[in-house]
């Protein structure tokens, strides 16, 4: 099987921007393969386009979280069960429980299956506005701190981010949540008399 999705990610890989998007879209929905097995090789291969390709990552990754809020919308808890083990279910009911939309920035920052996220977010009535505003942050912020690590480190950016990225990108996570949660709190502080 790992033969098989190496031979799609080098096809992919062939159509170039095409196949980044393709992949950026359809990982937030319904497909198992990561947009960053192609996004890393492209910005390495062309560093001054980086930014651009992260930035077309972070708005097909986005429109394929509406598509995967979609399928989540229409067909429910039941495509849940099918695509994905109960234990996963159980684990983003909790981040969604603790975190509530936030779970979304989470999930757009970590190796979790983005796309779990997505179709939860349909099944539990999470608005698309905060669907969106979530991903694009935590989408952006994962495929930007790529670019970014590419454009400073070049080819030595692929062996540092398969060491550290989930780290970095949850560090990322964890100063945003607490720069909002201070937002919540000071903003609650000017409403109370």
């Amino acid at each position: 099987m790992s033969e098989l999705i190496h031979a799609f990610e080098a096809w992919l890989l062939d159509y170039g921007v095409w196949g980044l998007i393709l992949v950026s879209f359809a990982d937030s929905s319904f497909f198992p393969i990561p947009p960053d097995v192609l996004l890393i090789p492209l910005a390495i291969a062309n560093p001054e386009g980086a930014l651009l390709y992260a930035l077309y990552t972070t708005v097909a990754s986005v429109i394929g979280a509406l598509f995967g809020w979609l399928i989540g919308k229409k067909l429910g808890r039941p495509i849940l069960v099918r695509l994905f083990s109960e234990e996963r279910i159980q684990k983003v009911e909790e981040y969604f429980t603790k975190y509530g939309p936030m779970a979304l920035l989470i999930a757009g920052l970590t190796p979790i299956p983005y796309k779990i996220f997505t179709i939860f977010a349909g099944v539990s009535g999470v608005k698309i506005r905060v669907l969106v505003i979530w991903s694009i942050i935590g989408r952006g912020i994962r495929f930007f701190l790529e670019a970014a690590i590419i454009l400073t480190l070049g080819a030595k950016a692929k062996p540092f981010i398969e060491e550290n990225f989930t780290f970095l990108t949850l560090a990322a996570g964890g100063v945003l949540i607490v720069i909002y949660l201070v937002y919540l709190f000071i903003k609650k502080k000017k409403q109370t008399p």
